[in-house]
């Protein structure tokens, strides 16, 4: 027979997320699939040799997180805090740091970790990690779960923190660590940010409206395809975009067949495919970074016609996440932000859901998270 210590069920002797680490932390969390935040004590490791700590200033409101909150994608552990667009002041660093020092402006996007040893990893290409780690909801190194950045402190290790260049404000900077790397890596791994070509950004939202930016800040024509004509002023007029298609206008789409050099999807509802390819010029490339929760239909014929190319991306790796945000601070690309309060932030999901912001929620952690706590 078992003793009374052999028996004791291991949800009892599992650590709370307050006492884990040795290093008080405070933050928003969802406790069930609900996706309702509320305020959250947990913990965060000691400052290691390679890490860098700081105190969250702001942190953006991903798609992502909406989607995890609700564990719509099936993979969410509760309590899960959310948010991986956090940007702060360094305030320790590990003694083998080399690149920061306390008072630096810095940022964690997507990643904490990976295995550092295959050859994506050598090749710094972290996000195609089969063993990367998620900045929330996955198991770091020493096996405890990942917190985001709806909290007041964060500690990440040196390879997975980047500089914010002065001239980047850190509110406008911190979407950039997720929407600013989706667009920025494919436009530049498939060959798509060369002056002159014609490119197409599907869907205008909080990645399609920083794709614009950048395809614009590389010298490339773009066009905006959407099914929306009411966004038509804001992609000319307000986003600089060339031209405006209103997908489901046939007329319109006809116009313009055989005409791009490449097309950045970012889209995650289902939609029809082989309009967007028969936009393609011979050799012309569909890259997907949005993601549908269905598989879409890809007829292939339409390719072999034009030997054309149906491509995917997801991020980027630490090394290009900084060139992303470097060149961002030297051409003025910045998203276009509404700053709102820790309070606020079911609410700012829920606008998310239905589509009602432009183009990106940031949470104002530094002013206004210490004032929730219970």
């Amino acid at each position: 027979m078992a003793s009374t210590d052999e028996s004791v069920s291991q949800s009892e002797v599992v650590t709370s997320p307050e006492e884990e680490h040795p290093v008080k932390a405070f933050g928003w969390a969802a406790r069930d699939n609900s996706g309702n935040l509320s305020p959250f004590n947990f913990s965060r490791r000691s400052t290691g040799e390679e890490d860098v700590r700081f105190e969250v200033l702001y942190c953006g409101i991903c798609h992502t997180d909406l989607h995890n909150i609700k564990n719509e994608w099936g993979i969410s552990t509760y309590p899960l805090v959310p948010g991986h667009e956090i940007v702060g002041s360094v305030t320790e660093v590990g003694s083998k740091v080399e690149k920061f020092k306390v008072g630096d402006k810095v940022g964690v996007g997507c990643m904490v970790g990976a295995c550092h040893s295959c050859s994506d990893c050598s090749n710094d290409l972290e996000n195609y990690c089969p063993k990367y780690i998620l900045t929330y909801g996955s198991l770091y190194h020493d096996g405890t779960v990942t917190y985001g950045g709806y909290s007041d402190t964060m500690v990440a290790g040196e390879r997975y923190v980047v500089r914010i260049p002065e001239n980047m404000p850190l509110d406008k900077g911190a979407p950039l660590l997720c929407a600013g790397i989706t667009v920025y890596s494919p436009l530049k791994y498939y060959g798509l940010g060369e002056p002159g070509m014609h490119i197409g950004v599907v869907g205008l939202g909080g990645l399609g409206h920083v794709a614009v930016k950048f395809a614009k800040a590389f010298g490339c024509k773009v066009t905006v395809i959407s099914t929306s004509p009411a966004k038509k002023e804001d992609a000319i007029e307000h986003l600089g975009a060339d031209m405006f298609l209103v997908s489901r206008d046939e007329q319109e789409m006809q116009a313009v067949m055989g005409t791009m050099d490449g097309i950045i999807d970012t889209v995650s509802a289902v939609h029809p495919l082989p309009p967007l390819i028969s936009l393609l010029k011979s050799h012309g490339k569909l890259i997907m970074v949005g993601a549908p929760d269905r598989p879409l239909q890809l007829p292939v014929f339409p390719l072999l016609a034009g030997r054309k190319i149906v491509g995917g991306s997801t991020i980027g790796g630490m090394k290009e996440t900084q060139e992303m945000i470097d060149f961002a601070a030297e051409h003025n690309v910045t998203p276009d932000i509404e700053v709102i309060p820790m309070d606020y932030v079911n609410t700012a999901i829920q606008r998310l859901a239905r589509g009602d912001v432009r183009y990106r929620f940031v949470i104002d952690v530094g002013n206004t998270l210490a004032d929730t706590k219970p």
